[in-house]
């Protein structure tokens, strides 16, 4: 793989990107309790992958100074990549993305275009605000499984719960972050928990988010039917959830911080097979 792009995987976040696209065929298959047509898998999948791939773009073009001091290897603080072709994709990828949310109808495209304006939000203030920030970016990593259930016109219980398990997992996720930023978000002004209450505060917050995700996982079967396939992917997505929670509270270091950030990312994926496999395996 040329230097190249192996940095444009790294600015789009490559594996972020594909879960989030995961994620709505999984909304669409759980709605349907089928799989998805061709055309609103695809649709659908290119709608989120894309858009975060943009979003993503445009937080390393707002964050460069800060990802100097936090991230030096980053595509665009080391030079790999030049900022004016960092905007010119971020825009790209987005207007594309808002394209195929109208080919799903009207409600998608209304949605795509809300998750958009979020992470503008983000990009150009909402960072700097800490907490309700991280709130802004795990809403919109939660809110694929929702856009499925709209893409196909079925909405159910289970996306609202899934939705939930997401949203606390991934603002677990982006709490720990902060406290491997630390350095470079007090320069910058980032009002991170981490900054304001120190790393072990933000360490038991983000641990009880986790764990909080963990118990949130046990609620679909007490309001749909859900396969068995559910659980083994997901109690081990729970184990791991419990092992990352320990590992925060007992090291701060950066290093560890960065190791968990990466295990929670398998966490998650784990969790997205037990959703679709619970979910949809009942067909």
């Amino acid at each position: 793989m040329s230097t190249r792009l192996s940095a444009y995987l790294t600015l789009i976040r490559a594996p972020n990107t594909i879960m989030i696209g995961l994620a709505v065929v999984i909304g669409e298959a759980i709605g349907l309790g089928k799989l998805p047509g061709v055309s609103e898998a695809v649709f659908g999948f290119l709608t989120a992958s894309l858009m975060m791939a943009g979003t993503m773009v445009a937080n390393d073009v707002y964050d460069v100074e800060i990802d100097k001091v936090n991230s030096p290897q980053r595509p665009l603080a080391s030079g790999t990549v030049k900022t004016r072709s960092a905007v010119v994709l971020a825009v790209v990828l987005s207007g594309v993305a808002i394209g195929f949310s109208a080919l799903l109808g009207l409600w998608t495209f209304l949605t795509a275009l809300l998750a958009l304006a979020l992470m503008i939000y983000y990009n150009t203030r909402g960072k700097k605000t800490g907490l309700m920030g991280n709130a802004v970016v795990s809403f919109n990593v939660a809110l694929p499984f929702f856009y499925g259930g709209l893409a196909v016109s079925k909405i159910s219980p289970l996306l609202f719960i899934f939705s939930i398990v997401a949203f606390l997992a991934n603002l677990g996720r982006e709490v720990a972050k902060g406290i491997a930023d630390v350095e470079g978000d007090r320069i910058s002004h980032v009002r991170t928990m981490a900054v304001l209450r120190g790393a072990k505060v933000a360490a038991i917050a983000s641990a009880g988010l986790f764990v909080s995700a963990v118990l949130s996982s046990f609620l679909p079967p007490f309001l749909e039917n859900v396969s068995w396939l559910y659980y083994p992917p997901v109690i081990v997505a729970d184990v791991g959830f419990l092992y990352s929670a320990h590992r925060l509270i007992g090291n701060q270091a950066p290093d560890n911080i960065r190791s968990v950030k990466g295990h929670v990312l398998i966490w998650m994926l784990l969790g997205l097979v037990g959703f679709l496999l619970g979910g949809a395996a009942l067909l």
